[in-house]
């Protein structure tokens, strides 16, 4: 089966402007602009963290309506959510607007990192399920990688207006993909769900016969089908089969002390580099901290080449280890040393491996581990109440770097739970690779 360009470009650009969104606030709110916001440094991240918290309802009210009501009606809800979230930030003037705003963006980001990868999870084959996703993150890579040094460059010409440019630059994405998502089709798992099998069926006719023109076949190899049983339920539901319990849970705390230690990287590492750095290196750190980004979309396009041979868990393992743990710690060791050109390395191992590679698989490993009829509930859940893990990091690195005067310290203690959740889930998730969705699921843990 092959998914439809403009569906694609409709999932990619959501992602696109979600990943850019979390890193170029830190730029708009970076030492360069910050006094043109009219915004203080604590303020900044008052604003920071209502956008984190804005994920939590988004992400489990989004997905709860999107397993009740469809797929397709809630992403293009979460696109408009965030156009309107942006738009109101490039248009804001003290801290109750910049707060509201940013927490409507959060809710429409939060829905859209949940519904997007549910989406093409259940829309493409079991044999290539990692690589339609990694195409979708190369292009929401390049928002966290391509974004982030575009907007320093916006940031730096003219702080005056620039981070109010930045801010419309991701509504303007966001209205882009509302019209084109109008278009998309309901996935094909979802109508099947809901007994609408003829429109299901269209679906899945119209994306054979496009494998066939692109592979030259006549004739599409056999599928074998799978017994199991498939009933429409309370999404909450999953949560008595202690098989999806255990697997919800242990990738909800994964990803939580993910975000626990990237979100503050991602956000404030220019915030306090601002305090820890001679003012005239501001610019050179700015620059370089955006330039690195950059990494973050090569990282995902080298995921690629590995995503369908090694096991999700240890990937995972691998990215919060080498590129959280050691690409952090490195990055801020240089940066106290006051050597911008040497933290700058830190900076690409943190985003390419990091970055580049963790957030592809925490939701590879959040959507193929739990049935269809509470996918995008159970993830929501999963990934809302991780977002906890950001607000609360957000909030009180820079006084907790305060209180112990030692940021290295700091910093790299953020990073470690992530690595303790990375190796339990090697142990707790089945290996996906290949495997239909209903096979690791209703077909061997059952509803």
């Amino acid at each position: 089966m092959v998914l439809p360009t403009s569906v694609i470009l409709a999932l990619a650009f959501g992602y696109f402007i979600a990943l850019y969104d979390v890193i170029d606030v830190g730029i708009a709110f970076s030492g360069t602009s910050l006094a043109y916001t009219g915004l203080t440094p604590s303020e900044a991240a008052t604003v920071v963290s209502m956008g984190l918290f804005g994920y939590i309802p988004g992400a489990i009210l989004l997905g709860y309506f999107a397993d009740k009501y469809g797929r397709k009606p809630m992403l293009i809800f979460t696109a408009l959510l965030t156009a309107i979230g942006s738009l109101g930030n490039a248009f804001s003037y003290n801290l109750p607007t910049f707060a509201l705003f940013r927490f409507i963006t959060g809710m429409g980001i939060g829905g859209d990192l949940i519904l997007v990868p549910t989406y093409i999870v259940e829309m493409v084959p079991a044999a290539r399920r990692g690589q339609y996703f990694n195409l979708v993150y190369i292009a929401g890579w390049a928002g966290l990688g391509l974004g982030p040094f575009l907007a320093s460059v916006i940031d730096l010409l003219n702080p005056a207006i620039g981070w109010r440019v930045i801010f419309l630059i991701g509504a303007s994405l966001a209205f882009i993909v509302l019209i084109i998502r109008s278009h998309a089709d309901e996935t094909v798992r979802m109508l099947a769900l809901k007994g609408k099998l003829k429109e299901a069926e269209d679906i899945v006719a119209r994306m054979e016969q496009r494998a066939k023109e692109k592979t030259g076949l006549s004739e599409l190899p056999p599928y074998n089908p799978l017994n199991y049983r498939v009933e429409e339920k309370n999404p909450f539901s999953v949560f008595l089969n202690r098989t999806y319990a255990v697997r919800i849970i242990a990738v909800m705390l994964a990803i939580f002390f993910f975000y626990f230690g990237e979100y503050p990287y991602l956000t404030e590492y220019l915030l306090w580099a601002g305090s820890a750095v001679y003012k005239s290196q501001i610019n050179t750190y700015t620059f370089l901290f955006g330039l690195a980004g950059v990494a973050t979309f090569f990282g995902a396009i080298a995921l690629r080449f590995v995503v369908e041979r090694v096991r999700r868990a240890v990937l995972t393992t691998i990215a919060y280890a080498v590129g959280m743990l050691m690409g952090v710690a490195l990055t801020i060791a240089l940066t106290i040393a006051g050597n911008p050109y040497a933290a700058f390395v830190g900076m690409l191992l943190t985003n390419f491996i990091g970055v580049g590679w963790s957030n592809q698989l925490n939701y590879l490993n959040g959507t193929e581990n739990v049935p269809t009829y509470a996918r995008a509930t159970s993830f929501a859940i999963s990934d809302g109440a991780a977002h906890l893990g950001a607000a609360i990091s957000t909030a009180v690195i820079l006084s907790a770097i305060d209180a112990t005067k030692n940021p290295l310290l700091v910093w790299t203690v953020f990073q470690v739970p992530m690595v303790i959740m990375g190796i339990i889930l090697i142990f707790v998730l089945p290996n996906t690779i290949g495997q239909s969705l209903e096979r690791v699921n209703e077909a061997q843990a059952g509803i």
